[in-house]
């Protein structure tokens, strides 16, 4: 039986040194800063960007997507992407 999208963004976090969620929640923005660094995706840490730069960084920086266009990730990530986030850290 393959994971949930909750179950898969608690892998990631904890992939990245982060707490995992009881409750059902997206990626916080320092969450998704842990990630971009996991992935070689350099940020601005004194000045978070948003977080669909953040997601369109990560997603491009492991291959799905032709680059980090913030405009096509507006809304949290999909589960086939956060199976790919997921796949990408277990192989780094």
């Amino acid at each position: 039986m393959s994971p949930t999208v909750d179950e898969l963004r608690n892998e990631i976090r904890q992939a990245v040194g982060r707490y995992e969620r009881p409750v059902s929640t997206a990626f916080t923005k320092e969450a998704l800063a842990a990630i971009c660094e996991a992935v070689g995706y350099d940020i601005d840490t004194d000045r978070l960007p948003s977080k669909p730069q953040m997601r369109a960084g990560i997603l491009w920086k492991i291959g799905e997507q032709d680059d980090d266009d913030p405009a096509e990730t507006e809304s949290p990530f999909r589960k086939g992407e956060l199976e790919a986030i997921a796949a990408a850290l277990d192989d780094g």
